[in-house]
C-alpha cells in the first residue's frame, strides 16, 4: 500500500507558466510566456547589493526585515498611502510577492471561510485559498474591458466572507481597477467586515487611468493588506523580495505566519533594495515610458498576426483572443506556437477557475528588450501560415 496523498495539493496543478517556461527553452525559443526582464537591472541596486555581500552582510537579517529596508519603504509609501508608516509595526518584508499573498490569506483566514477572488486571477491565488483551507468565491471580470458586475461581485459577499483578493494593475489582463469599483469593493468590506488584500507589484507601470490605492479610501486602512515588491519595478524577479504594508493588528499575525514560512528574505539583497527603493521620480518615469514602447510594439505585432488583442491599461501583460487564427483550445494553440514558430505564451485557461472560460484566451508578456518583441513578432507574422498547414 502507498502512503496517502493530502487532498489539498492535488485540487490544483503546477504553474502552467513555468511549465510553457521549461518547453520554449527547450527549443531555443523567445518566451513571452513568463513575466521576467531579458534586459539588465539598475547598476545602483546591483552594486549595493555586492557591496553588502563584500561587507559580510550575509547571514540573517531581522526576520521581518532589515531596518534599512524597512525604513526605505516606509520614506517611499508614507506619502503615497498619506500616513507616516511604522517601519516596526506596519512593514513585513518577505520572499517576493507570492509568499506575501500566502501569508496575507494564512493570517486572516479560517479553514471554511471565504475569499472572494476575481476571474481570471494570477495563477497562485486559487491554490492560496486551498491551502489555506478557505473557500474561493470567484467574481468575473468580462472582456473586453473586464469589468464585474456589481451585483455578483456583492452576491459573493456573505457572513462567512473573511478576505477579498484585488490586483491591480490586473495579471493576466492589465485591468487597472477604477476608483469607482474599489469604492464598491470597500463598502462591501466594510459590511461583511472583510478584509482587502490588495496586491500592487505593478503600482508604477499603468499606461491608462490612475492606481488608486484601496487603502487610502475611507475606513480601509484598517482594513487592508497592500502587497507590493522588487521584481517587477525593479528588474529584478530571480531577488524574491516582496513586501506587506498593513496595520499593526494585522501585521502581527503576517510576521507569525512569515516567520515559520522562510524565517526571512536575503539579507545582502534587502541592503540593494534599500538603494532602489530611494530612486527618484525620474526612474519611475523612465521605467514607464519604456514599457510603453514595449507595449506598443507587441500589440502592433500580436494584431498584425490576426490575434484579437484586448490592450492592457496597466502591467506588462496582453491578454488575446485566438479564435481568429482558429484557436479553440488554449492549451494545444500554445504547444503549437512554441512548436511552429518558437514563441510562447500562457494559456488562458490556467488563469480561470473553470477552466473552459479561457480556452480561447492566451497571455503574452512583453517585459523584453524592444529587439526581443520584434524577433517574437517576426515570427507570430508567420504563424497563421504555419497552422494552416497543420
Amino acid at each position: 500500500m502507498e502512503p496517502r496523498i493530502a487532498a489539498k495539493p492535488q485540487q490544483f496543478e503546477e504553474s502552467v507558466i513555468r511549465l510553457m517556461t521549461r518547453l520554449v527553452n527547450a527549443v531555443g525559443g523567445i518566451n513571452l510566456a513568463q513575466g521576467f526582464p531579458d534586459f539588465p537591472a539598475p547598476q545602483a541596486l546591483k552594486d549595493a547589493a555586492c557591496a553588502a555581500i563584500q561587507a559580510d552582510v550575509n547571514q540573517y537579517a531581522i526576520t521581518w526585515g532589515a531596518p534599512t529596508l524597512r525604513a526605505a519603504i516606509a520614506a517611499k509609501y508614507s506619502p503615497l498611502l498619506g500616513r507616516d508608516l511604522d517601519p516596526e509595526q506596519e512593514i513585513t518584508v518577505v520572499c517576493g510577492a507570492t509568499e506575501a499573498m500566502l501569508a496575507a490569506i494564512l493570517a486572516v483566514v479560517d479553514p471554511g471561510d471565504e475569499v472572494v477572488v476575481f476571474e481570471p486571477f494570477y495563477e497562485n491565488y486559487g491554490p492560496d485559498t486551498v491551502l489555506s483551507g478557505a473557500r474561493p468565491r470567484y467574481v468575473a471580470l468580462e472582456p473586453p474591458d473586464w469589468r464585474f458586475d456589481p451585483d455578483a461581485l456583492a452576491a459573493a459577499f456573505g457572513p462567512r466572507t473573511r478576505a477579498i483578493i484585488i490586483n491591480t494593475p490586473h495579471n493576466p489582463t492589465g485591468k487597472v481597477f477604477t476608483r469607482a469599483e474599489l469604492e464598491q469593493i470597500a463598502a462591501l468590506c466594510q459590511r461583511w467586515n472583510a478584509v482587502a488584500i490588495t496586491d500592487e507589484i505593478y503600482e508604477h507601470l499603468v499606461y491608462e487611468g490612475e492606481h488608486v490605492r484601496i487603502a487610502t479610501l475611507p475606513g480601509m486602512w484598517e482594513r487592508t493588506i497592500t502587497i507590493s515588491g522588487l521584481s517587477k519595478t525593479y528588474s529584478v524577479t530571480g531577488w524574491r523580495l516582496g513586501y506587506l504594508l498593513a496595520p499593526a493588528r494585522l501585521t502581527v499575525p503576517i510576521r507569525r505566519v512569515h516567520d515559520f514560512l522562510t524565517v526571512g528574505a536575503a539579507a545582502p539583497l534587502q541592503e540593494g533594495a534599500a538603494v532602489a527603493l530611494r530612486f527618484g521620480p525620474e526612474y519611475y518615469a523612465d521605467l514607464l515610458a519604456g514599457y510603453a514602447e514595449r507595449r506598443a510594439v507587441l500589440l502592433a505585432g500580436l494584431q498584425a498576426a490576426g490575434f484579437h488583442v484586448y490592450p492592457p491599461a496597466g502591467a506588462y501583460y496582453i491578454m488575446t483572443d485566438i479564435t481568429p487564427l482558429g484557436g479553440t483550445d488554449d492549451v494545444a494553440f500554445v504547444r503549437q506556437m512554441i512548436k511552429q514558430v518558437g514563441v510562447a505564451a500562457v494559456p488562458g485557461s490556467s488563469f480561470y477557475a473553470d477552466r473552459a472560460r479561457g480556452r480561447t484566451q492566451v497571455r503574452f508578456a512583453f517585459p523584453k528588450r524592444i529587439e526581443t518583441l520584434r524577433a517574437a513578432c517576426e515570427r507570430l507574422a508567420r504563424l497563421p501560415a504555419r497552422l494552416a498547414t497543420v
